[in-house]
């Protein structure tokens, strides 16, 4: 297996290759040895390659062993301390940073690839708080929270929702501290409706598990679009590349055009395909199959899971359409979206007995 540690001078993607890695490292939990001995091994490698690099990549190098983005962010997630609250919290913050590395691939944009992976952290504190910890009566009222962005003492929701209030209401205004400074746009009212969207999705998902309604595939899916979180994550990577941001893409990207919609139906019917399901959650995010089984009375597994392969692929040609004519929207954007749905079999990809 190639490492990247061959001797001759490195190519571009050799240096964005290694640089990425040696980040992703600083992100070990406690017993993950390995990733402290592949930090080791990276930085002497980027170290011996300063030599051979132009100004521009020998300035991004030297940045990058002397002040790792992401051991600030392995702090920010310690500090959090929502791991400590919620027993089975997902803590694999390694994992959560893959998404960014692979959407971002521009050498310059580590700040961006850093905050969103802050925002993919909270997406997965709050659908567990959706699917393993809240009460029905607990969720509405922080969805009501979230709507109205304001927590206070009145508000009688349990202490680990206001802490996953206080830590998306931080990392919503460093994202949109970030874009306003580099970009001159304060997105911080669009940020917050899309949080609250999300919000709204998980609730009805949520309702409709408490109350045994099983949803039509049309209603789950137009649902399950938005509580995918792929709308808040895009959302965020726009503003964050900072192209192109007038009224009238700020006012389409809020009604989640196809490159958003297209890209979120893959990754929520991808994930479906997976017959694994979450130990703690014990399937009460639901599922599309299920649903066409139930509304398809006397379909089978095999028939729903063909179906769903079938709708995967209609969603990629309208997702290819819609970055073929992106208007208004620009290439980089577009490019974030694809490399979104590209990666969602790798991360998603649970059961290696349906590929």
């Amino acid at each position: 297996m190639n490492d990247g540690t061959e001797k001759g001078k490195p190519q571009d993607n050799d240096i964005l290759g290694l640089e990425s890695l040696f980040e992703a490292s600083h992100l070990g939990t406690e017993g993950e040895d390995v990733l402290d001995e592949i930090a080791e091994s990276i930085g002497q490698r980027l170290h011996a390659s300063l030599a051979d690099l132009d100004h521009l990549q020998a300035r991004f190098v030297r940045n990058s062993l002397g002040n790792p983005f992401h051991k600030s962010l392995a702090s920010w997630w310690k500090d959090l301390g929502m791991a400590k609250e919620l027993k089975y919290a997902m803590e694999q913050p390694l994992k959560w940073y893959m998404w960014p590395m692979a959407i971002l691939t521009d050498t310059d944009l580590s700040q961006e690839r850093v905050l969103v992976t802050k925002s993919i952290s909270v997406i997965y504190i709050i659908d567990d708080i959706f699917y393993v910890y809240g009460t029905i009566d607990d969720l509405t009222l922080f969805a009501d929270v979230i709507n109205r962005w304001e927590c206070s003492e009145k508000d009688n929701i349990p202490e680990y929702m206001r802490m996953c209030f206080h830590a998306l209401d931080d990392i919503t205004n460093e994202v949109s501290s970030v874009v306003y400074k580099n970009h001159g746009w304060n997105p911080l009212c669009s940020l917050r409706k899309t949080w609250a969207s999300l919000l709204n999705a998980f609730l009805v998902e949520a309702r409709w598990f408490a109350s045994g309604h099983s949803p039509t595939t049309q209603d789950y899916l137009d649902n399950a679009t938005v509580s995918s979180g792929v709308h808040v994550l895009l959302v965020q990577l726009f503003f964050l590349l900072g192209e192109k941001i007038d009224p009238q893409s700020v006012d389409l990207l809020e009604k989640t055009p196809e490159v958003v919609s297209s890209t979120a139906s893959i990754l929520r019917l991808w994930d479906n395909l997976g017959s694994a399901k979450d130990e703690f959650q014990d399937g009460r995010d639901g599922s599309y199959v299920e649903c066409y089984k139930e509304e398809f009375q006397g379909a089978s597994d095999v028939v729903a899971r063909d179906h769903v392969k079938k709708m995967i692929s209609e969603a990629w040609k309208r997702l290819n359409k819609a970055c073929l004519y992106p208007h208004p929207f620009t290439k980089s954007f577009t490019k974030a979206s694809l490399n979104t749905a590209r990666m969602v079999p790798l991360m998603y990809n649970y059961d290696h007995n349906h590929p």
